[in-house]
Order: C-alpha cells, then sequence, then structure tokens
C-alpha cells in the first residue's frame, strides 16, 4: 500500500508549475515523533518522484517540493520550507521554517536546514555543524548562510548569490564598519564551526516509480 497519495482536487500553481496537496494513506511516526494518521493531509509536492513511497520521509505543513528535487529514507520538510530543483534530502535530514534547498545540493545525514537559511549550489550536509545561518546581517538586514560544498569548502548564500569568502567583501563595499566588523565575526565563528573532513557515507541510492496520472 502506498504512504501517500496526490489529491487531484487540491492543488496550487507555483510559478508556473502545479503542486498537489497530499495524503497519508497509513499511519506511521516520523522519526522526529510526529504520529502522522492515515488521512492526514501534507504539504504541496509536484508529482509523486517529489517524495518517496518507501521509509518514514513526509512533507508537511505548507512545505512545498517541486521539479527534480527529492525527498526519502526518514527526512522531514515542514513548515514553509521550500526544496526545488535537483536537490536531495535524505536520511534523518530536516528542512523547516522558511529554509530553502535547491540547486544540486544534498542535504542528509542528520542535517538540519532551518529558520531562513538558503542553501544551493552543490551544497553538502550531513550534520548541523555543516552550516550556520546568522541574521540579521548586513545594510539590508539579510540571512548570511554558511555552508560545506561537495568540495569540501565553506560557500556564502546570500540574497540569492554565492560567494567565496574572500568573495564575500566585494558585497560589503557600502556597509557600515560595524556591519562589517559584524559579517567577519560571523564568517570567523563559520569557519570554527563548519567541518570540512570527511566523506560521504551512506551514498543516495534511490529507485523512483512513475508517477500515477491525475
Amino acid at each position: 500500500m502506498k504512504k501517500f497519495e496526490l489529491l487531484a482536487e487540491s492543488k496550487i500553481n507555483w510559478f508556473g508549475r502545479t503542486l498537489y496537496r497530499i495524503k497519508a494513506c497509513i499511519s506511521f511516526i516520523t522519526t522526529t515523533g510526529v504520529e502522522v494518521s492515515a488521512g492526514e493531509l501534507g504539504g504541496w509536492i509536484e508529482k509523486e518522484q517529489n517524495l518517496s513511497q518507501e521509509g518514514k520521509a513526509w512533507v508537511c505543513g505548507d512545505a512545498k517540493v517541486w521539479g527534480n528535487a527529492k525527498v526519502c529514507g526518514d527526512a522531514k520538510v515542514w513548515g514553509n520550507a521550500k526544496v526545488w530543483g535537483n536537490a536531495e534530502v535524505w536520511g534523518n535530514a530536516e528542512v523547516c521554517g522558511d529554509a530553502k534547498v535547491c540547486g544540486d545540493a544534498e542535504v542528509w545525514g542528520n542535517a538540519k536546514v532551518c529558520g531562513d537559511a538558503e542553501v544551493c549550489g552543490d551544497a553538502f550536509l550531513s550534520s548541523p555543524d555543516h552550516i550556520l545561518n546568522i541574521t540579521p546581517i548586513g545594510k539590508y538586514k539579510q540571512s548570511l548562510t554558511l555552508f560545506r560544498t561537495k568540495k569540501y569548502s565553506i560557500i556564502i548564500s546570500f540574497d540569492w548569490e554565492l560567494y567565496t569568502i574572500e568573495e564575500f567583501d566585494s558585497v560589503m563595499t557600502n556597509w557600515t564598519e560595524k556591519q562589517i566588523k559584524v559579517a567577519k565575526a560571523a564568517i570567523e565563528v563559520a569557519k570554527l564551526h563548519i567541518e570540512l573532513t570527511g566523506t560521504k557515507e551512506n551514498p543516495l541510492i534511490l529507485t523512483w516509480e512513475l508517477a500515477e496520472d491525475i
């Protein structure tokens, strides 16, 4: 029996894509201890391939997953979180709050992407020690997200652009002295916090059923 189904009568247009509300077909408990009852409504996905029918993976609240993005294993995407592009979220990972995961990002293991973090590009997160999100930062009080990449380096995501630590100096050109000091302090904290060693354990191996016509 399938874990969930897409509701053809409950859909929204999301930037030119049609997303469908999902409904649980069976009862189960997520890895975070949340009980999902058969018949309970979940979040929004574009197609069945966005969420695995296996495991305890779940999308709930007003969270949205679309494009070629995949959520599987025991991962959970909830709140107002959004996952799209070729992003993959699996293992016990969580994406929540107003967080956004896109591009070719991989979020797995026990990683958590929360708040208003923006994780994209070739992000490679398997632990809370692989990401740091600080807000407010800069002239317009925005979110500064620093994360580990597949090359085991630190990349900065700021205002939907990606920068190396060295490149980020150009962003701060018109900031006040205090704003620059705060941002540089945040970067130094990230250097201490973000773990860059390790290898890719438990590589993602997935098989996806063709989505049924709605």
